[in-house]
């Protein structure tokens, strides 16, 4: 007999929140001419045909059928892209919704979309307060978007450590995806955990999950997917999606030559915008590579069969334990340090350059996010009857786009006693500056190499704001006191 082989691709779409603070629009993104931002450029070349990806017949050229990608994806859509998508494309949206609800019933009530971090700030870089904020607004849009429970949350950048594993499992969370190298160690999964560690001087078997503890209580794990990564590096840099044909027999190889007595599973997990923003046309690859699966001859005595990490997971728990390098990501060799330090990992667009002003960035925005919350607890605590709580819970507000019977509901139940108009109105500028708070560490402005580009730009911009919205309450010069830091980059 032949063991089963099932496939999952992960795509990771997702843009940072562009919108102006103040006004609530996005301005004109010069650079992704000649479309008005790179929300609408990206939009036109991979969300959208994504959802109605063209399949071609071979000897007429003509169209011969329509494919949503998402329902045979597993996906992550990232909060601040697909509210953008909501006002903006609804069509695409409720196309990507539906995707997952038909995919689901396909694959035992297991839906493809994974919840994401709300707006991709890398965890191990943020304090525990805001780790936390971070996932539970990122289950709470799920929740309001998919209308269902997630079971996995993709991390911004993969990057991890024990604190932000723990904090998942904490809010509910089954699962997450890592690159290979952020796996140290593994062993047999036993009940007495008391096997001896493998150390890796290689890489992990992408073809198996694995288990992550961190202490001795019976629910103090998280299970990991490890993605291929020769082959999710082929999608984003050598061109495989050229060719559907040459994709498939990539994929084939990737299972192996041996036949084991228990199931294999190859799983990558690459960039959603690979699929028509970077490579044009790379969603008609993918629409042709599923209907060549579903198109399997019926006589194969070992098909491919696709599937979700939701599904496999069900069916096949960890049979092995992972140690995990802590501090560590998918796209810096160097752990985390792309996000806080001239590590050494650009884009390569301007070779000469050097990314020092990285450091007294993030410094000078933790030295924010710290006076931020001292005022927030000294003009909250008053008001609300657990503060932090309270902000945990305003992701309902902004969702429901600051309807009125909402936010009086939220008073209602987050306030000591029932708020003054003045005081309703201070509470909501208090969590606003905090949105904005957390807003300013979106992981995008670290990753260039211009400390004027577009994404530390509309960081600072959220810096801005929060400072307008806190200077009268603040005993120290909040501009004067971030401007000392900006300085030095």
């Amino acid at each position: 007999m032949t063991s089963p082989r099932y496939l999952i691709i992960h795509g990771h779409f997702y843009q940072p929140p562009r919108e102006n603070p103040w006004s609530g629009s996005i301005s004109q993104q010069i650079s992704a001419a000649p479309f008005p931002n790179w929300n609408e450029r990206i939009n036109r070349e991979c969300y959208a045909p994504n959802a109605r990806a063209r399949l071609l017949n071979s000897k007429t050229g003509s169209i011969a059928k329509i494919i949503n990608n998402y329902e045979y994806l597993s996906f992550n859509i990232g909060p601040t892209l697909l509210l953008w998508l909501k006002d903006h494309d609804p069509e695409t949206y409720k196309l990507v919704l539906a995707a997952d609800q038909t995919a689901a019933r396909r694959h035992h009530g297991h839906g493809p979309a994974l919840a994401q971090v709300f707006n991709h700030v890398i965890l191990p870089l943020a304090n525990s307060r805001d780790q936390l904020t971070q996932a539970i607004w990122g289950l709470s849009h799920f929740r309001s978007a998919f209308g269902r429970e997630p079971e996995g949350m993709w991390l911004a950048e993969t990057a991890a450590d024990l604190e932000s594993l723990a904090i998942l499992a904490k809010v509910g969370l089954k699962f997450t995806v890592l690159a290979q190298n952020q796996i140290k160690a593994v062993r047999p999964l036993t009940k007495g955990r008391d096997e001896p560690w493998t150390d890796l001087t290689a890489s992990p078997d992408p073809r198996e999950p694995y288990r992550i503890f961190w202490g001795q209580g019976a629910n103090d794990y998280l299970d990991v997917f490890v993605y291929d990564g020769p082959v999710s590096r082929a999608v984003a840099f050598e061109r495989l999606l050229r060719d559907g044909s040459v994709f498939l027999e990539r994929l084939k190889q990737a299972f192996g030559a041996e036949t084991p007595n228990y199931p294999r599973l190859v799983n990558l997990a690459t960039d959603g915008e690979s699929y028509g923003h970077h490579f044009h046309f790379g969603d008609m690859t993918l629409a042709w590579l599923f209907n060549a699966l579903d198109n399997q001859p019926p006589d194969d005595p070992n098909p491919i069969k696709l599937t979700n990490y939701g599904e496999y997971l069900a069916l096949y728990p960890p049979r092995f334990e992972a140690k995990l390098v802590d501090n560590s990501s998918w796209s810096c060799c160097h752990g985390v340090e792309r996000w806080r330090a001239d590590c050494g990992c650009a884009t390569g667009s301007n070779p000469n350059w050097n990314q020092k002003w990285r450091t007294p960035l993030r410094d000078g925005l933790n030295w924010l996010r710290d006076q931020l919350a001292l005022i927030f607890e000294a003009e909250g605590r008053p008001l609300l009857k657990d503060p932090w709580a309270a902000r945990d819970a305003y992701i309902a507000v902004t969702l429901a786009d600051y309807d009125e019977r909402v936010r009086t509901d939220f008073l209602a139940r987050e306030t000591t006693n029932a708020p003054t108009a003045a005081e309703s109105q201070k509470i909501i500028r208090l969590l606003e500056a905090q949105r904005m708070g957390l807003y300013m560490f979106t992981s995008c402005a670290w990753f260039f190499d211009d400390l004027a580009g577009l994404e530390p730009v509309q960081n600072l911009r959220y810096a801005a704001r929060a400072i307008a919205l806190t200077q009268d309450l603040a005993k120290t010069d909040l501009t004067e006191g971030l401007l000392t830091f900006l300085r030095k980059a």
